[in-house]
């Protein structure tokens, strides 16, 4: 009887260190997102977090803590450069403040995919790595163009006398169209087309009926120019910290997220009948204006990408052209 119960407890003991191991393994990352939670972007991560989580026990799990009101949206690059956080959805026009080099991401002209092949990726981390203390994940948005949005209709590609909302994305292009630019986060943009403050936006052709800014909008300029980049950003040391097992589970689902971009080609399409749908006019030019339209924003982004930090953004034209 005496043998029994130590044998009993044996595996009792067993059980339950074997239990707390597999505990130990499992990790959970605090998320935040940069963007709104009812927006496009984060509607589109909700599922995949989910299915990290039901594929991930006992390895890695994702915790969700919010959009903006968990933390504001130009703080976030810096809460994952600093661990506040551990991942954040964003875009590098958020984070300029913590790196420059951030907002260089929008002149990319290839898709993610390639980006992975060609050497593109790594080059992105090692800066990441270096400046902002941070691990690049995986892209969840591209071929969104950008738009000019505005309520002032114009016939030729210039903004004089216009007020228009900015991000870094296109502060220098829009000053170079001779707009009058004004710096606000997404959630108070509706109340400045509303009073007034701003005449128009700049915004990728998504997303915008998320904030109701179809309301407050007559026009769309055509073409549209860059390509709207919105990624998954981890803190390093807390990647550092993923055994091989999380660091392989996370990669795999990270590579799944990324093989379904093809869904805003479709979106983009949609998007651009529904905001004709809504009353939107789109404002086009001829062949030779639309052409010199879009080769000013890129030529105007890449020289203050080469004055900013003349290396990187060399290396990083080399590899983000077609």
């Amino acid at each position: 009887m005496k043998m029994k119960f130590i044998k009993t407890a044996l595996v009792v003991a067993i059980t339950a260190t074997s239990a707390a191991t597999a505990l130990a393994q499992e990790v959970t990352l605090r998320l935040v997102s940069a963007f709104a939670e009812n927006g496009i972007y984060v509607q589109r991560m909700l599922p995949w977090i989910n299915k990290v989580n039901a594929e991930g026990k006992g390895v890695l799990q994702i915790n969700f803590l919010g959009g903006p009101k968990a933390i504001p949206t130009f703080e976030a690059g810096n809460a994952v450069k600093t661990g506040v956080v551990d991942m954040a959805l964003n875009t590098g026009a958020f984070y300029t403040n913590v790196m420059p080099e951030a907002d260089f991401l929008k002149l990319t002209q290839i898709p993610v995919a390639e980006q992975r092949k060609n050497g593109a990726f790594d080059a992105i981390n090692k800066v990441w790595n270096d400046k902002g203390n941070m691990q690049y994940l995986a892209r969840l948005v591209e071929n969104q163009p950008f738009h000019i949005y505005t309520n002032k209709k114009i016939d030729k590609p210039d903004l004089t006398g216009q007020k228009i909302r900015i991000t870094p994305v296109y502060r220098d292009f829009f000053q170079a169209l001779n707009a009058n630019v004004i710096t606000t986060p997404p959630g108070e943009v509706y109340t400045a087309l509303e009073r007034g403050v701003v005449d128009g936006y700049g915004w990728p052709i998504g997303g915008i009926f998320d904030f109701n800014w179809h309301e407050k909008t007559k026009f769309r300029v055509d073409p549209g120019f860059y390509d709207a980049e919105v990624s998954l950003i981890m803190n390093l040391p807390a990647y550092k910290k993923l055994t091989e097992v999380q660091r392989n589970y996370l990669q795999k689902q990270l590579l799944a997220l990324e093989s379904d971009n093809g869904f805003w080609i479709r979106y983009a399409s949609e998007e651009t009948a529904r905001q004709e749908k809504a009353g939107i006019q789109a404002i086009t030019f001829d062949a030779a204006s639309s052409k010199a339209f879009k080769d000013k924003a890129y030529d105007i982004a890449w020289a203050s990408a080469l004055k900013q930090s003349p290396e990187v953004a060399a290396k990083f034209k080399s590899l983000f052209s077609k």
